[in-house]
């Protein structure tokens, strides 16, 4: 498994951005077998963990032209600086209740 984690400095976040994000996660989670999908802002830093499967889901994911034009807004719009890290999950641990 492998998680991408997205930190970004927020710029500005308007009522466009909240429906590309959903759109976004909604993408990933439906034709690119994103398994999960977390994000928090707080102030001007947003966090964002996403898990995947293979590097070869997360590339189709990166490079799907939907999510180029939302790259590109938020190049352009959203985020002042912004920094990806794709990284393999060595292990896991649960707690349930």
């Amino acid at each position: 498994m492998y998680v991408v984690i997205f930190r970004a400095t927020v710029r500005k976040l308007d009522a466009e951005y909240s429906a590309v994000a959903k759109r976004m996660r909604e993408l990933a989670i439906d034709q690119f077998g994103c398994i999960e999908f977390h994000s928090v802002t707080e102030g001007v830093n947003e966090v964002s963990l996403s898990y995947w499967p293979s590097e070869e889901n997360i590339r189709a994911w990166k490079d799907h032209p939907e999510h180029l034009l939302a790259q590109q807004a938020g190049r352009e719009r959203w985020y002042q600086s912004y920094t990806v890290q794709v990284a393999q999950v060595g292990r896991e641990y649960h707690l349930a209740t």
